[in-house]
């Protein structure tokens, strides 16, 4: 049997998407994020989150997040709208403003993280689902048509109650099944990071080792956010997010190599893509 041909992901069929905006643009057109995540010791994972998804041009966003951390994460990208949510009753008014939400970065799976997640997982906007958001929904699997999934191979591996070799043996096969599973549109992070939705299948050849460093996933769920409250569909936000988030580490890594690549630093080349035109 010949090898399976995967189309790849290309920045081409989104320039006219990222054509240049209105002059009488305001933040209200582009989306209200929330992330929630980053319990102890994580902040840093909502913050890169947060600020990926202001660098691809969302409108605002809100982090959810502990209240100890609520302070660093201020001082670290002052345009985050940052809350201290200390139980999960508080996250309401903040789920009735949000138009995407952002489930997993830094979440934890303390008492705290799946009160969160609970909470999260029953609103009814779309979502992006990653880390620790992944983790908790293996142990309590559903199906939804509106989010995006993003797991590495193991957290694809625990929402398939597999193993990671049987997970990198076939992809194709992995993200079919994950996709079937549970619905909407599933990213299989890695070397040749898969995208896949009940219509197609996407290969990402962007890329380079340098990005196997903490923090590169939370930015990936932040970018892939971002572009869904900006009213790009949940393949073209899975897509666009996964190559400009590759591409962008192959431009930075450009300027200084791969080792010592840190996720914080694919910000500029991140704003650079969003603006092609």
């Amino acid at each position: 049997m010949p090898p399976i041909t995967i189309p790849p992901i290309t920045l081409r069929p989104f320039k006219s998407l990222l054509a240049p905006r209105s002059r009488d643009a305001h933040k209200g057109l582009f989306g209200h994020i929330l992330i929630l995540g980053g319990d102890y010791g994580m902040a840093g994972a909502v913050r890169m989150a947060g600020e990926a998804a202001l660098r691809v041009g969302a409108g605002l966003v809100s982090v959810a997040t502990r209240p100890e951390q609520v302070t660093a994460i201020l001082n670290g990208r002052p345009e985050l709208m940052v809350h201290g949510i200390k139980k999960s009753s508080e996250l309401k008014p903040l789920l009735a403003k949000a138009t995407v939400i952002v489930l997993g970065p830094g979440l934890g799976q303390s008492t705290w993280s799946k009160q969160l997640f609970r909470q999260a997982l029953a609103a009814s906007q779309p979502k992006v689902i990653d880390a620790d958001g992944l983790n908790l929904l293996a142990r309590q699997p559903k199906k939804s048509d509106d989010w995006i999934l993003t797991p590495h191979p193991g957290e694809a591996a625990r929402l398939l109650n597999s193993n990671i070799k049987t997970v990198q043996i076939d992809r194709v096969a992995t993200i079919k099944q994950l996709q079937q599973k549970y619905h909407g549109v599933i990213v299989l992070k890695g070397a040749g990071s898969l995208v896949c939705s009940p219509q197609h299948l996407r290969i990402c050849h962007a890329g380079n080792p340098g990005m196997a460093s903490g923090g590169m996933g939370d930015v990936l769920s932040g970018v892939i956010g971002g572009l869904l409250a900006q009213s790009f569909n949940l393949q073209q936000a899975a897509e666009l997010g996964v190559y400009s988030h590759a591409h962008a580490a192959d431009l930075a890594a450009k300027q200084h190599g791969e080792r010592g690549l840190l996720a914080s630093d694919l910000m500029p080349y991140l704003r650079e893509l969003m603006n092609p035109i």
